[in-house]
Formats: structure tokens, sequence, C-alpha cells
């Protein structure tokens, strides 16, 4: 999987941390607290989507009185503790970083979340010692499936598209570090459960723990 690879970029939830059920649960309680109900079709729908385009979302199809600004600052408010407190990393993640530091390979994060919160798990799970570059998918054009965030974090950490490997644990994530031009692991994740047939359509390899990447035992599925 690492032969020729010279940069890696990772999303963030679901792949470095084990965060998804948190926004599960915090969309069930900001709808519950605005006497709303979810649509069936709600997490499909905002999948991949930067920050900002998800709050531009549940203004658009619910009647909140807020704005964008404030569903983000109240989005935050309801998360910041629970990334620096209750979140762990996935399993391996650890030692993988260290390992690809060991080597001089470059490594990014290209994630959704809004920035105040990358910055709150970076500094929580000391990402910030392995990292030389991270950017949001509110800081370029186009949130995933666009390609536009891994384009920008491989030129940030000086790594061609060609040249990088994209870690990722949904498909509109594996659909973006497509599009970039970059090979890309799946990453398992329990929230993630039901994709995970269209996960291994889409990508190069799959996991279930990073130690797979080190040991060998990853599954190659192109």
């Amino acid at each position: 999987m690492l032969e020729g690879i010279k940069g890696i970029i990772f999303d963030l939830d679901g792949t470095m941390v084990d965060s998804m059920w948190m926004w599960r649960g915090i969309d069930n309680e900001f709808m519950d607290a605005h006497g709303l109900e979810m649509t069936d079709d709600l997490e499909t729908a905002i999948e991949g989507m930067s920050f900002r385009e998800t709050a531009e979302y549940f203004v658009r199809t619910y009647p909140l009185q807020e704005t964008v600004e404030e569903l983000m600052d109240i989005w935050v408010q309801m998360a910041i503790d629970k990334y620096q407190n209750e979140v762990p990393v996935k399993p391996g993640l650890i030692l993988f970083l260290q390992e690809m530091k060991k080597r001089g390979i470059r490594m990014g994060i290209a994630t959704s979340n809004a920035r105040i919160l990358l910055d709150a798990v970076a500094d929580a799970h000391g990402f910030y010692d392995y990292m030389d570059g991270m950017l949001t998918a509110n800081e370029v054009k186009r949130g995933k499936p666009a390609p536009d965030v891994f384009l920008a974090v491989a030129e940030k950490i000086g790594i061609a598209p060609a040249d990088c490997l994209v870690f990722e644990d949904i498909p509109q994530g594996i659909r973006a570090g497509l599009a970039a031009g970059m090979k890309v692991c799946a990453v398992f994740d329990e929230y993630s459960k039901a994709q995970e047939a269209e996960k291994r359509t889409l990508a190069h390899y799959y996991i279930d723990s990073y130690d797979q990447v080190l040991d060998g035992s990853y599954e190659r599925l192109l």
C-alpha cells in the first residue's frame, strides 16, 4: 500500500477518531430541542458537506430561526467538550503516525469539520506533532465529494496528488480522494457499516485498524 507513497492525507471524523456517534447524538439532541423530526435522508444528504454547507442545508430544509453562523456556533459548543474528553483515536493510529514520521512521509488532514473543532481534536491527541498541513472544507471552494480539500492539503504538504494516499471512512470522502487522483484506503467505522459494500467497490484498499497497514494484512481491492 505504501509503495511509492510520499504523502498521506487523512479525513478526521470516523477515520482518525471515533466520533461519528457523537455527531448523530448532536443532530438528535438539536432536533429534539427544536421540536423537529429528522428526515430519513438527512445523514445521506449532508454526507461529505463542509460544516458551513451542512448549516446552510439545515437552514434551507427546516423551519429554524437561527442563521447559518448561529447554527455553527451552537454545534461547536455542543461538540467541543466531547471531542476533547470522550472521543478516542482509531485503533493503531498513533503507532502508524509515529512510523510514518520516522519514514519521512509527509502527512496532512482534510476534514469537512470546522477549524475550531479540528484544532480541538488535534490538540487533544497530539496530531500537531505529526501533521505537515491541515485544512477544512470550509477553507476551499467545495466540500467532498469534490476533490478541493484533498488537492489543497497535497499542495500544503508539498506532495503531488499522484504520490498521495488518502484514508477515508465514507463513500463521499472516498470519491473526493479518487477525484483528486490519489490512492484511497477505506477505513472501517461502525457509523458507516451499512455503506461497507459501497466503500469496498470504490477504494483501492480496506482496513479495520491502522496496524494492518504496517503488518501487511490490509485488503487490496483494486
